[in-house]
């Protein structure tokens, strides 16, 4: 029986660190958060974002995009500009972030609050 437990903690584990990969670190969900904000050009997400460095944003628009969670277009604009959306795949992901940012606030009001949460 304790095997059981075992492999199903593992078996859950496995997805939990592909999600981490994906969405994890410092940086990504603040993409995210931004383009999902209206940011759709490099420097309106880079200035949107403080802290964030122009190579760290394109390392990380690189990781979402190959991980299909947003699109780079290129408009043929002069000059030429670099549009990022988010894919249709990216809304899943809102239930899972608006329950990060509920967890957030309920576990900020748990530490500097006497009040029960």
């Amino acid at each position: 029986m304790a095997q059981s437990k075992y492999k199903e903690c593992v078996d859950m584990l496995l997805p939990l660190e592909d999600t981490l990969e994906v969405i994890g670190g410092k940086w990504k969900i603040k993409i995210i958060l931004s383009i999902w904000n209206g940011n759709h050009r490099f420097r309106e997400i880079l200035n949107s974002i403080p802290k964030i460095s122009s190579k760290v944003l394109a390392n990380n628009l690189r990781d979402l995009e190959q991980n299909k969670l947003i699109t780079r277009s290129v408009l043929e604009d002069a000059p030429a500009t670099i549009h990022y959306e988010l894919e249709g795949y990216s809304d899943t992901l809102v239930p899972i972030l608006m329950g990060l940012i509920d967890w957030g606030k309920n576990h900020r009001k748990k530490l500097f609050s006497t009040e029960e949460v």
